[in-house]
């Protein structure tokens, strides 16, 4: 049994320790960089389309977006390659709607005064991309990966101490992918599953115990929502599968049908909740690809094939060999089993299922991601095994000695990440395909120290040149290895 560290009001009570991450979060607000790029277009172009011209046309989108993204959709004349169509006559479009749904309060109010300040005289395009549109998206993402840390934080602390709830929280913001996408590249979908996600684990773990119709509902429209911002988030119904599973296992143990048929009813309002909230996503998908269930990554998966050693610790993206913490966090989950059961084996069978799949998708390392960044929607089971890791290492050893070694050790990976971080953001390792770790681990003590101080003093006061000066280095390393891929 979970130790229940609370009421479920507690996890909503606001702690000396929530205003720690609250204070780190303002301070890390510097950071946000607000620009369109890569799969972000495609996030993006939802919400703009929408906002500006009330329908799904993504073709200013896609001939507005960074180089990198329109090589091979955009010709020579600045048309769109008609590969890049579908039968519909609709731009190819594979991306989920769910982050413009989240970002669409950020931009409407943006749009509102946008339009506010071209009364008043002022001259701001109000077209979806000019700066204010951009930086309330940005403002928007960090949010989300702000609040997924806070929720998560309030779930680690009903089994651990609160001090180690906040070490863990610490540790997964920094040291794992999650900043990438919370700061640097705000346009993709991730730091958004990582909220949706810790959202519904979250709500899941407190009605458990009591969940009724209304409840399962709830779930249920948490559930479909969650899928439409990240269609891997799949693997968390899991929980309430397996939760309903050893539900019915159970009441066979106990005379008449009154909980089975209560707990039958409950799973059909939580699978109708899930597909009413997951509508948008249909709905969108029918008017791109003329079909319901048509997602855009059907040719991608290779099911009796899964690489799960490379997606795990290849050099190329590894999940453990780039981001290592998560390597502590994973084998926590089986010490969080002691803690909670359930919520222990449910969510080593979440990670594993999600392994497995991504093991088996053509592209599982991202392309051109930081680490293996499919996994950032498990930020809350991160969090909750590193936590649970934490507290046993407390046990197991002397509490002063513990406590030195786990945030010593914290910091030390985090810092590793950062300087990775560095490293990939300015191509001081290659940000497509496997990188070498000697060369990385050189850079790290001898390169990324230096170079750091007067590229942060850069990103804060001239971040439009050198975000322009990346992009043009990946244009260009992909226009080598295209090169070489033909010679």
């Amino acid at each position: 049994m979970y130790a229940g560290r609370g009421s479920r009001g507690s996890l909503l009570k606001c702690t000396k320790y929530e205003k720690i991450l609250a204070l780190l979060f303002i301070l890390t607000l510097p950071l946000i960089n607000p620009w369109v790029r890569g799969d972000g277009v495609g996030y993006y172009a939802f919400a703009r389309s929408m906002l500006i011209e009330h329908r799904l046309d993504f073709t200013k989108d896609w001939l507005a977006a960074n180089s990198s993204f329109r090589m091979g959709r955009v010709d020579a004349g600045g048309h769109l390659l008609p590969d890049e169509y579908t039968i519909t006559g609709h731009v190819d479009n594979h991306f989920s709607v769910g982050p413009a749904i989240l970002w669409s309060p950020f931009l409407i109010a943006a749009h509102a005064g946008v339009l506010l300040c071209d009364r008043l005289g002022g001259h701001i395009a109000a077209d979806g991309f000019s700066r204010p549109y951009i930086v309330a998206m940005a403002l928007g993402t960090a949010l989300y990966g702000f609040l997924a840390v806070v929720i998560s934080f309030a779930l680690a602390r009903r089994y651990v101490s609160e001090k180690w709830a906040l070490l863990a929280s610490l540790g997964i913001w920094f040291g794992s992918s999650l900043p990438v996408y919370m700061y640097f590249n705000p346009s993709w979908s991730h730091a958004h599953s990582a909220f949706t996600v810790a959202l519904f684990v979250w709500y899941w773990t407190i009605t458990r115990n009591e969940r009724g119709l209304r409840q399962w509902a709830i779930l249920g429209a948490i559930g479909g929502f969650m899928l439409d911002v990240y269609y891997l988030s799949a693997a968390l119904l899991l929980l309430p599968l397996l939760e309903s599973i050893a539900g019915y296992w159970n009441a066979r143990r106990r005379p008449g049908i009154e909980r089975p048929r209560r707990l039958f009813f409950g799973n059909m309002l939580f699978a109708v909740a899930l597909l009413v909230a997951f509508l948008p996503t249909l709905v969108t998908k029918r008017i791109i690809y003329g079909s319901y269930w048509k997602l855009g990554y059907e040719h991608l998966w290779v099911w009796n094939s899964p690489a799960l050693l490379k997606v795990g610790f290849s050099a190329d993206h590894g999940l453990f060999s780039w981001t290592p913490i998560l390597a502590f966090a994973v084998v926590g989950l089986f010490f969080l089993w002691r803690r909670d059961r359930s919520l222990g084996i449910y969510s080593i069978g979440v990670f594993c299922a999600l392994l497995y799949t991504i093991g088996c998708y053509a592209d599982w390392d991202g392309i051109s991601s930081f680490g293996n960044r499919f996994f950032i929607s498990l930020t809350v089971l991160f969090i909750l095994g590193l936590a649970a890791f934490f507290d046993r290492f407390a046990h197991a050893w002397q509490e002063r000695r513990a406590a030195f070694l786990a945030w010593s050790g914290t910091a030390v990976l985090v810092l590793w990440n950062l300087g990775l971080i560095f490293q990939w953001g300015m191509h001081m390792i290659p940000e497509r395909g496997p990188v070498s770790w000697r060369e990385a681990a050189y850079n790290q003590v001898s390169v990324v120290p230096a170079r750091a101080t007067r590229a942060v003093g850069g990103y804060l006061t001239h971040r439009k040149s050198m975000m322009e000066q990346i992009e043009q280095t990946d244009v260009n390393q992909i226009k080598s290895q295209e090169t070489q891929g033909t010679e």
